[in-house]
């Protein structure tokens, strides 16, 4: 992998994949570059693909410090390395974390994002305050484990899947980025889609979720949808949470590609 120096000296891997229009993943909870390398292969044909790990992850480095503002950082140092204004996809709160980059500046061409997890509404709000607690009291005494566990439970994961999860050797690579669980949980501040926030993230914005997906899920990227300047919504029949990337990339090539190929053409 290739590095590159955030604004804060901190060292954030990454890797390159094909050639043309550039596109940045952002990954989600407990993600990393590899687990975005699938899609990441679907769109290199016809893009040049960037994935990384997140700071506190992989091979990437970490601040002695955390705050959201070193994220957004981190994602201005992979628009510089591609050479332009990139078009960029998150998905959970990575698709959180791109609109706020994208709202602070960070040059993108078009934004697409699948599910970042808001949870609108007073019963949210208090579920995410709940959540953001238990997940401080686990992390604070070093459970690492049991924050995973949180996670994976508030998620929609069942109890019985998760018990086999935490007898699978992927369960020690889970805990070992368990502590940027609060990273992501930052992000998404207090649950609420931060409307007033996002009001300058101009760039054209295509907000996904799956038809599969919970009644949350789809009413919060709706209301998300609404909330941005140039923002659409679409949803994707037979998908969940775990979104497949053979299902998403044609989806990202049309949408990323329209305007440039157009360009290429004329």
């Amino acid at each position: 992998m290739d590095r590159t120096l955030s604004r804060d000296g901190t060292l954030i891997a990454y890797r390159r994949r094909g050639e043309g229009p550039p596109v940045i993943l952002v990954g989600g909870a407990l993600s990393t570059a590899e687990t975005e390398a699938p899609l990441a292969r679907l769109l290199a044909p016809r893009f040049h693909v960037v994935t990384y790990d997140r700071r506190g992850r992989g091979a990437s480095g970490d601040g002695a410090r955390y705050a959201v503002e070193r994220e957004i950082e981190d994602l201005a140092a992979l628009a510089a390395v591609t050479g332009g204004s990139p078009s960029v996809f998150g998905v959970g709160a990575g698709g959180a974390l791109a609109l706020e980059a994208r709202a602070a500046g960070v040059p993108a061409d078009r934004l697409a994002v699948y599910e970042p997890p808001y949870t609108p509404g007073r019963a949210g709000l208090l579920f995410k305050a709940d959540c953001t607690a238990r997940l401080h009291r686990l992390l604070s005494a070093g459970d690492r484990g049991g924050a995973v566990e949180l996670f994976l439970t508030v998620t929609g994961v069942p109890a019985a899947t998760v018990a086999r999860m935490r007898r699978a050797p992927l369960w020690r690579t889970l805990e070992s980025v368990a502590h940027t669980l609060a990273y992501d949980d930052a992000v998404l501040g207090d649950g609420s889609v931060p409307a007033a926030r996002f009001a300058p993230a101009t760039a054209r914005t295509l907000v996904v979720c799956g038809g599969f997906s919970s009644a949350t899920a789809r009413t919060a990227t709706r209301q998300l949808a609404d909330a941005l300047p140039r923002g659409r919504h679409r949803t994707l029949t037979g998908q969940t949470r775990e979104l497949a990337p053979h299902v998403i990339a044609p989806v990202l090539a049309e949408f990323f590609g329209r305007d440039v190929y157009a360009r290429q053409a004329s």
